[in-house]
């Protein structure tokens, strides 16, 4: 076979892919395949790698492309692997490496071909590359137009029946990243697919009953978060005495020819991609889960089985029977899963499958917010948010909409107050030695609507960060100093842009109008625009006097430090009804302020507005407007829904 490959452009001068693309045909029980499938690799697990092999497999595969059609030799590397599936558990139990190696190998060539295809030909055309077979005078064998059927119904049941272990780690991720692949064809159409092959087979054909079992291990690969094994565990290494079955199958260029795409091979640094994605069966996995779950309802409203399963699992500890309506359903360890998802925060696609369960399965959700160690699922959404100049835009909605399902809750909003948190070293701006939980949430929201306000001006994003402050406000509870501190200081950065926006409009000749009218229908919607913020802001404060004025002294203080703020505002017709209670509080305290005497110090001052809180008759504040509440939770559950 020729000398070693070291550089991935040889793979083209490479005789035996050469013959395998060529235009003779290949017969299934040819020995060509066994010296074809037996080489050495780790299968690429970074974008980096990934790339180099996608551009040395294109011009093979369009060359196989145009002599499948004769040869039907793509066919025959599919039925290969078929073979060799029937076998894979027992070889497992057997500990046979060698069985399991080989057909990891047919299966990754597979895959690298269908990437090609899928990318070059329609989902009709991909099914007659399964179809084509040699062409031998008077044979016939119409079972193997059903070939694409067979390879999607097989990866699901490798998936779910071969057990994840260090030498089974590697077909089990081709065997999840080839269902990636198959199910890619929605990233080539504008149209929503319902209609194509791998669509049916998967939502109507034999894969159907596996649904369950295919979504629960999908979940465990993600929960067990296994790394990838070391290479010896896989990789069959030439004998020393160049004798043996193995060297036998593994010499020469078959023992070389894929290594320069193994982590830490040509062009890489030994295992930067191995620490920079140390998890990909179970990156793959989830992804896998989340394609299938948000695959479209088939026709007739024929619900999506994968979204289904997603949707209503319930926990292993759970004895209550099962309603005979719910399809798909099956039990899972709620602990575990719980674990995982606080750990792997991350990435976009375990944010997602949090939003994903929170919003959509209530049993999760119901286990999650009873949870006594919150914070280890909210600490890592923070992190998210407060790091948002690293993520991306999808990133940083997908945590603040697990904020808003969050604090739509009464239960969530009060046990938060109660956690206690130490040393917050990420939190850069200030020291927090010693803050509870829900005051750090509001500091971090807080600042994600200043960074939003000076950098990517998003309405969205900021309204949907006081929608959540607005869902905690009635429940504020001891506010940190910092917290109350910064609240107060976002009015005041909103106060000043509304008066910048008016001087503007003042200074135009035709002020607000404009010239031409355009400049000033810009200036009028940017001021309606801060005034819906700031109305909200009114509201949040208003909320959290109105009901836990006694148990937020720092709040009362630092509204009264910067009580000139809200002065402009107390005759605004916008704000006037909002801001009664404000003045109320305001006007209360200050007259307490001056009954105390003059120079009072800041200890002195607490202790004023502590039993002032006490004193202050109840009666004396006004609920706040009942449209408030309906207005923010009817803004959480539309943005939790997109």
């Amino acid at each position: 076979m020729g000398a070693n490959t070291s550089q991935v452009s040889d793979l083209s001068e490479n005789q035996s892919l050469r013959t395998l693309i060529g235009t003779e045909s290949i017969s299934d029980n040819d020995p060509f395949w066994n010296q074809l499938i037996s080489f050495t690799f780790i299968s690429p697990t970074s974008s980096g790698n990934s790339k180099l092999l996608e551009e040395a497999v294109i011009p093979l595969a369009k060359i196989l492309i145009e002599n499948n059609p004769r040869t039907g030799n793509f066919g025959a590397l599919v039925r290969i692997f078929l073979g060799r599936t029937k076998e894979l558990k027992i070889s497992t139990e057997c500990q046979d490496q060698l069985f399991i190696w080989q057909a990891h190998n047919t299966l990754f060539m597979i895959r690298c071909l269908l990437k090609v295809f899928i990318r070059e030909m329609t989902e009709e055309d991909l099914h007659l590359q399964f179809s084509y077979q040699e062409r031998v005078p008077g044979s016939c064998d119409t079972g193997r137009e059903l070939l694409l059927e067979e390879l999607m119904c097989n990866l699901v049941h490798l998936v779910v029946e071969v057990p994840l272990l260090d030498i089974t780690y590697s077909i089990l991720f081709e065997a999840v990243t080839t269902m990636l692949v198959l199910l890619s064809y929605q990233l080539f159409h504008k149209e929503i697919l319902r209609d194509g092959l791998i669509y049916q087979y998967l939502m109507k054909g034999r894969c159907l009953s596996l649904t369950s079992l295919l979504v629960k291990t999908l979940l465990y690969n993600f929960i067990r978060q296994e790394k990838c094994p070391p290479p010896a565990t896989h990789i069959f290494e030439q004998q020393s005495d160049r004798g043996g079955l193995l060297y036998g199958l593994a010499s020469g260029v078959a023992s070389g020819l894929w290594s320069v795409f193994a982590l830490g091979g040509a062009g890489s640094k030994p295992g930067l991609e191995q620490e920079q994605n140390p998890l990909p069966l179970s990156n793959q996995s989830l992804l896998l889960l989340l394609v299938l779950a948000n695959l479209t309802d088939g026709p007739n409203n024929c619900p999506n089985p994968y979204r289904q399963a997603v949707t209503c699992f319930k926990n292993t500890q759970d004895m209550s029977s099962v309603p005979t309506e719910q399809h798909h359903m099956f039990q899972i360890n709620f602990n575990s899963l719980y674990t995982a998802l606080c750990e792997q925060q991350r990435s976009d696609q375990a944010t997602l499958i949090l939003y994903t369960l929170l919003h959509q399965n209530t049993n999760m959700r119901t286990y999650m917010l009873s949870r006594t160690d919150m914070e280890n699922l909210v600490m890592p959404i923070l992190k998210i948010l407060y790091h948002v100049e690293d993520r991306n835009s999808h990133h940083v909605y997908m945590a603040l909409i697990i904020l808003l399902i969050l604090t739509e809750e009464d239960t969530f909003n009060r046990s938060i107050h109660e956690v206690v948190l130490k040393n917050i070293t990420w939190y850069s701006e200030r020291s927090l030695t010693e803050i509870s939980l829900g005051s750090l949430l509001i500091l971090v929201v807080i600042r994600t609507i200043q960074f939003n306000m000076t950098r990517t001006r998003d309405k969205y994003l900021h309204t949907n960060c006081l929608a959540a402050l607005a869902n905690m406000s009635a429940q504020f509870r001891c506010l940190h100093q910092y917290a109350a501190q910064r609240i107060i200081s976002l009015f005041a950065l909103l106060s000043k842009k509304h008066n910048k926006i008016l001087e503007q409009a003042t200074q135009s000749p035709r002020g607000l109008m404009g010239d031409e009218g355009r400049l000033g229908r810009t200036k009028a919607q940017d001021l309606n625009v801060i005034e819906e913020v700031i109305r909200m802001m009114l509201e949040i404060i208003n909320s959290c006097l109105s009901n836990s004025l006694h148990h937020n002294p720092n709040l009362v203080y630092a509204l009264l430090y910067k009580r000139e703020l809200f002065e402009q505002f107390r005759t605004h017709p916008s704000f006037q009804d909002i801001m009664q209670n404000l003045d109320t509080v305001i006007g209360f305290f200050s007259q307490r302020l001056e009954a105390a005497g003059t120079d009072l110090s800041v200890e002195r001052v607490q202790e004023v507005i502590m039993k002032g809180a006490q004193a202050l008759p109840k009666d004396r504040l006004k609920n706040p407007d009942q449209h408030t509440d309906g207005r923010t939770q009817t803004l959480c559950s539309k943005t939790a829904s997109r």
